[in-house]
């Protein structure tokens, strides 16, 4: 059972206070409840402990379809195979984070893995700053949380630096436009990176210049000059790049097989992104504690949650009875992908029946956690609820 405390006082005042008063805009602050979740010192170690173990067993998976070529399987688009290899077998190409969803851990419940945004995960500003300003404000003691995200993200950008030394440390973040949620995300992470001793710009996907030979490039709006980035963060799905921008994908081949750029997160992380490493982490390793069963087909005797290989915030989930019926389902964009099927697990409660799904940040190891509420299929409509360890 999930407990709560009340929350009366906005973090708003404590983030104008140490000068985040960019993260006050409109995605970020309306879906905060003013709750946080109570849970133990153990069970904050547990999601620690699942949050590496996971990483793990995630890379083992990834090298075992390599191995065995199964990009057919994990649907990678044949466009991005050069480039996965060249940066999975590079240590130049450097993960810099990603976000294990979990359901589970909290009231002895076990901890089972939902799945991993690897490539693209948002939850960043509410994870690393907002819950901590929250606590802040309510007069709580804000080192109480499992939460290191923005000490982590600086750690890992600076090693990403050491990997490099050949290359300038200019670092370009770009998003989609009119995806204000993804800006503020990218923000925090900008700042780290400046903090681990990037030069840190941002432009819009659709602002920059690449140069299979060059490089990667953004116009100076003052003297029109063409300025040149060693490395590029793209909040900008690999899926999508490989099957929507094969123009971009051929590109972005040449331009790190060139050494002209290091792009993050790597390529590799769409074998981490696609929903097949969930089928193929049962098959590895079946009955392990912190994975549930997954297989091409609805299961017949329990329930099943079919997934399409590649999706976002819950689009085109569905939860199918052992007799076919379809009890809950979720819309979405993505319903042209292939499927798997999960074994349905219920989400923790609390007193009001309210179901809660842990989002635990991996940033070279497990580092923060917060949870989002919501319904059977947590979607974009879920709210961000913090915690508390104590």
């Amino acid at each position: 059972m999930i407990r709560t405390h009340y929350l009366n006082n906005s973090p708003e005042t404590q983030l104008r206070n140490v000068g985040w008063d960019w993260m006050l805009g409109a995605d970020t602050l309306p879906y905060l409840t003013n709750e946080a979740v109570a849970i133990k010192s153990y069970e904050a170690e547990a999601y620690y402990n699942a949050a590496n173990e996971l990483y793990e067993i995630y890379a083992e998976a990834a090298q075992h379809a390599i191995d065995r070529q199964l990009w057919k399987e994990m649907g990678i688009p044949e466009n991005l195979i050069e480039l996965v290899k060249l940066t999975w077998e590079d240590e130049r190409h450097w993960h810099i984070y990603g976000r294990f969803d979990l359901a589970g851990g909290v009231g002895r419940e076990p901890i089972k893995l939902i799945e991993f945004n690897a490539d693209t995960a948002t939850c960043i500003p509410e994870t690393a700053v907002v819950q901590w300003a929250h606590l802040k404000a309510n007069q709580m003691d804000e080192s109480k949380q499992f939460n290191n995200v923005y000490e982590a993200l600086k750690t890992q950008f600076s090693e990403l630096r050491q990997r490099n030394r050949h290359l300038n440390p200019t670092l370009l973040f770009s998003t989609m436009r009119d995806a204000p949620e993804d800006d503020t995300n990218v923000a925090v992470l900008g700042e780290a990176a400046r903090e681990a001793g990037f030069d840190v710009e941002f432009s819009y996907i659709d602002e920059i210049e690449f140069s299979p030979t060059d490089g990667i490039f953004k116009q100076n709006p003052q003297n029109g000059q063409f300025e040149s980035f060693d490395f590029w963060f793209k909040l900008v799905p690999w899926e999508y790049i490989g099957y929507e921008e094969p123009e971009l994908a051929d590109l972005l081949t040449s331009i790190v097989k060139n050494g002209k750029a290091v792009i993050i997160n790597p390529a590799y992380t769409l074998l981490f992104q696609s929903k097949y490493i969930l089928k193929l982490l049962w098959d590895l390793y079946p009955n392990h504690p912190l994975l549930l069963p997954t297989s091409l087909q609805p299961f017949t005797d329990k329930t099943s949650v079919e997934k399409v290989l590649f999706g976002r915030e819950g689009a085109n989930v569905r939860i199918i009875e052992s007799n076919g019926a379809v009890v809950s389902s979720a819309e979405g964009e993505y319903g042209d992908y292939e499927k798997v099927y999960q074994e349905y697990v219920e989400f923790s409660r609390d007193s009001l029946g309210k179901r809660y799904q842990a989002g635990v940040f991996w940033a070279g190891e497990g580092c923060g956690l917060g949870y989002r509420r919501g319904g059977k299929i947590i979607d974009n409509t879920a709210q961000f609820v913090g915690h508390v360890v104590e």
